[in-house]
Parts: C-alpha cells; structure tokens; sequence
C-alpha cells in the first residue's frame, strides 16, 4: 500500500515507521522539519493544507501529529494542543478533498483521555465523553476526523491509553525513580489505568489499515486496565526493587498543574471494538508486558 504518515519521528510513529517498512509498504511523510529526507514533505499543520503530492495516490493516511500534552499547562500550551489536533485534522481532511482517487482510510490519533475521570466504571468505546480539557479536546479532534467520512473514506479513531514501550514515551519517565527504590503510587493509587504494550499498538495500527470492517473509534488498551496501585506493585517487582514512597496528589499538583489531571484521573477503558472484531494482543496481561520490557 501507500501510506501517508504524520507523527513518525514521535515515539508510537518510529515505531509504526518500522514495522510498515518491514511489511513492504510505500511510505512518505509529513514533517515540520523534513531535512532533505527522502519521501518527506514539509508541513506545518496549524498554516494550512500538505503538499498535494504528499497524499495524492495514498491508499492510507495515517495521522498521528499533535503537540505534546506532556507538559505544563498553559493558555497558550493548551491552544497548542487543541489547535495542533483540530485545526491540524482539519486542514488535512481539506486537502483530501480534490484528490481523485481518495484515500480508502483515515486513521487518527485520539486519545482515552476523551472519557475524562470516571472512576472504576468500565468504558468501551460506547461510552460518553467526560468533561474537561481534554475530553473537549478528543472530541473537536474525532468529530473533525469524520468530515472525512463525507469524502468516501472509512475513519478510524485510535483512542490511545498509556503506551509501555523501551527507549521512550511513559516507561521511560517511570524507571528512574523506581530503579533507585523511590518509586511509588501517585494519590493513593486507586484509579485505573489503561495501558497497552508498544508492539500491539503498532499491531493495532496495522489492523486498522488493512480491515475494511474497522471504522469508528477503537480503545488502543490492553484488555487487563489495573489501578495505579497495582501498576506500582508490578513494575516494582519486574525491577525487584521496593516501592513504598507514595507521591501526594498535591505535589503533582504542584509540580505539574492543570496537567497532573492526567495522571490522577481513573479510567478504567476496554478495547471492546477490537475484541469483538478478532484482535489478538500478544501481551494482554501487565506484568508479562513489563517482563518483556525490561
């Protein structure tokens, strides 16, 4: 196939990068900072439309670019991370719209953080979106993915939980503390947490591309979400290290803002649609996922 990708030098997008190229498909990208690679286009997604010749003849495209929502919070931050989601999606989907043929897909980035807090109550991808930043954000992002759907194209909207991969994304922010004995639950750690290894997100992504039956929103989870006590508990063990220094609500509060909503919001998610479609994770449990990782 050819596919068109944005979002491949962030950590899931190498990792997709790889795994396609692996399979044989034709690939070009969509880069702030192409640097003279080959097959990549520059774009910048908050000024407008992609090259034409980036997507033209794509059987695929793969949209996974946003700003960052791992950061301190602040008015401007968070219009980056709107407006990079929103308008971005937009101003791709428009460009779309002369091409002849179109794409067959549309496959884009959202996040479970379109749930918001919501306790031990178990989400599928039937479930209602929450309230908040980012659940108002997920949900202007998935509505401006399905203009597409007006273009003829099945869309897919990747509803990502925590992604435990090696060399990058939460893994990586996690192991310091907890490999010098100083790791521990964050706000007593009864929410949950929706995780799902590296290589089934990858896989997911995959299966999404090439199944004409997947459309809609997928729960990119594992099928085993544990609270963040428990998480604390397993990773400290696959390190055989103590973890009995629980982190204050507060001081994450403090130390990371309106942000640290992300770490002490429960959200127990599901991946009912790709279950119910015949996906097999290869490492549905936490602790075999974290065995394999470290």
């Amino acid at each position: 196939m050819k596919i068109t990708l944005t979002g491949a030098t962030g950590f899931l997008g190498g990792a997709l990068t790889a795994a396609l190229r692996a399979e044989g498909h034709e690939l070009r990208f969509l880069s702030r900072n192409p640097g003279g690679r080959p097959n990549y286009f520059a774009w910048d997604p908050l000024a407008g439309q992609p090259p034409e010749a980036s997507v033209a003849g794509a059987d695929a495209v793969i949209h996974l670019a946003g700003e960052p929502v791992a950061q301190r919070w602040s008015p401007a931050v968070k219009s980056a991370i709107r407006r990079s989601r929103v308008d971005g999606t937009r101003h791709l989907v428009e460009a779309l719209t002369t091409l002849s043929p179109r794409p067959q897909v549309l496959v884009c980035a959202s996040a479970t953080g379109y749930y918001g807090d919501r306790g031990a109550e178990v989400l599928t991808e039937q479930a209602k979106p929450g309230r908040g930043f980012l659940p108002d954000t997920c949900k202007e992002w998935e509505s401006t993915a399905d203009l597409a759907r007006a273009l003829g194209l099945r869309v897919v909207k990747l509803r990502t939980g925590v992604v435990l991969g090696k060399g990058g994304g939460a893994l990586a922010k996690m192991l310091p503390p907890f490999r010098m004995g100083i790791g521990g639950p964050l706000a007593g750690g009864q929410q949950w947490m929706s995780w799902i290894h590296l290589q089934d997100m990858v896989r997911l992504v995959q299966w999404a591309v090439a199944n004409p039956q997947v459309q809609g929103p997928v729960n990119c989870v594992a099928p085993n979400p544990v609270t963040n006590k428990d998480f604390t508990r397993i990773l400290a063990a696959a390190l055989h290290r103590p973890a009995f220094f629980p982190v204050p609500g507060f001081a994450l509060k403090l130390l990371y803002g309106e942000m640290s909503s992300v770490l002490l919001e429960s959200q127990r998610v599901v991946p009912r649609a790709a279950l119910d479609l015949g996906f097999q994770f290869q490492r549905p449990e936490l602790g075999e996922a974290l065995s394999d990782l470290l």
